[in-house]
């Protein structure tokens, strides 16, 4: 069946699941795209869309568009430029939470069926992991469907407010990895969506919105810990299966198993990363020696300035001066969860972490809290160059001082001569 024809239930029984999968990535409008989903997943239940992919091993299965299809009804804008949410005590904050939130739904019905389109062909992936993400998309669909009918009672409605895309932008980047991908969206982003709905909830309970504090607190948020769970589940069984090398990257590279190839770049990117992150502590260096005269204060704030701009540029070309230790053959889960972690997450986990509902789905306190930190074998050398650097450049500014301490005696003791010779 085309694209085209896949609009009726009949012409959607006809497809494979992945293909169904196709039709809502390519459906523009969100509302449509939740209405697309509740169809597509009674006919996965009631066994009407009888096959998730050709099981042709010289099938050709098309691929999922680089982005999903998406009306103008939101404006976009960079995350630095996304309206302020507030702390839920006005409506006009409430408005913007709920809006939020709805836009991120929006973005997570594209993600589940990204995810089967993407993946579950490309790694023979059983029917259970289709079973899984199909309820997945299924509850965003809902979740979507009733934070949008909410804006609306509230005077509002989806597309009032701008937004970002930063959950798909997070997503591309691990368009070559399952195992990033269940990882990043569903055991880092979603896990910490579990970390801060309680203090969302109370918001709106303490703003007299009870309404949309029982939309979040009796549906939306038991429902997205069985979406971590999935994560939870799925990587574990990756891991399990031991294929994590087979259709997992960009490039044609070592291993995964055994920790030795990127995930997420090419060689050319990695090599254009270290040559901007050198060029940048060139210029931080210059920005810093190259006023002989400047006042104290303002060498320390360009100090400062070099400290960060130093900082930034040794981590993005760490990889290439310190690539990650191997893994071992015998490496736990959770230190391949670790290590994936550090591969596609650019910061660090920041508690305080909801220990309860990330226990309900599937994984405890030696699965997050290590990543509270960047680990020491990523920091050890960007540690060791720092101290060097600053070291260097405060000495540098402690000769500066000294030598201007000089001439200012060498002037004063000659002013004192030429006082003592006036006066004689």
């Amino acid at each position: 069946a085309t694209p085209g024809d896949m609009a009726s239930p009949t012409a959607l029984a006809e497809c494979t699941l992945v293909e169904a999968a196709l039709r809502v990535l390519r459906t523009p409008s969100p509302h449509d795209k939740a209405a697309l989903t509740d169809e597509i997943a009674a006919l996965w239940a009631k066994g009407d869309i009888r096959v998730a992919y050709d099981p042709d091993p010289d099938a050709k299965h098309e691929a999922p568009p680089d982005k999903p299809a998406r009306d103008d009804r939101v404006t976009l804008v960079e995350p630095s430029k996304a309206p302020k949410l507030g702390k839920g005590g006005s409506p006009e904050s409430r408005v913007a939470i709920l809006h939020s939130l709805a836009h991120i739904e929006s973005w997570a019905i594209d993600l589940s069926w990204d995810v089967i389109a993407r993946f579950g062909a490309k790694r023979r992936m059983p029917t259970a992991f289709f079973d899984d993400f199909v309820a997945v998309a299924k509850d965003e669909s809902r979740h979507f469907s009733k934070l949008a009918a909410r804006l609306e009672a509230l005077g509002s409605h989806y597309g009032a407010l701008s937004a970002h895309d930063g959950l798909w932008n997070s997503a591309a980047e691990t368009a070559g990895s399952l195992e990033a991908r269940l990882v990043i969206e569903h055991c880092v982003h979603e896990a910490r969506g579990l970390d801060v709905l309680p203090a969302t909830i109370g918001k709106f309970r303490n703003g007299g919105d009870d309404a949309s504090a029982d939309l979040l607190q009796h549906v939306i948020y038991p429902e997205e810990v069985t979406h971590c769970a999935a994560g939870v589940r799925w990587f574990t069984f990756l891991c399990a299966r031991r294929d994590a090398s087979v259709g997992d990257t960009h490039v044609d590279a070592g291993n995964l198993w055994e920790g030795q190839a990127p995930l997420d770049t090419e060689r050319a990117v990695e090599n254009e990363k270290y040559a901007d992150g050198a060029a940048a502590a060139a210029r931080a260096k210059q920005e810093l020696f190259s006023e002989p005269n400047v006042a104290e204060a303002s060498a320390e704030k360009d100090l400062s300035s070099a400290r960060e701009a130093l900082a930034r540029e040794v981590f993005a070309s760490k990889r290439r001066r310190n690539p990650e230790p191997p893994l071992a053959e015998d490496a736990s889960v959770i230190e391949r969860f670790h290590r994936i972690v550090w591969r596609h997450f650019r910061g660090v986990l920041k508690p305080p972490f909801n220990d309860a509902a990330r226990a309900k789905a599937g994984f405890g306190k030696e699965w997050y809290e290590p990543l509270c930190f960047r680990p020491e074998w990523e920091t050890r050398d960007v540690e060791l160059d720092a101290a060097k650097f600053f070291a260097e450049a405060e000495a540098k500014e402690a000769k500066k001082r000294a030598e201007a301490a000089r001439k200012q005696k060498q002037a004063d003791d000659i002013e004192d001569t030429n006082r003592r010779i006036f006066l004689l």
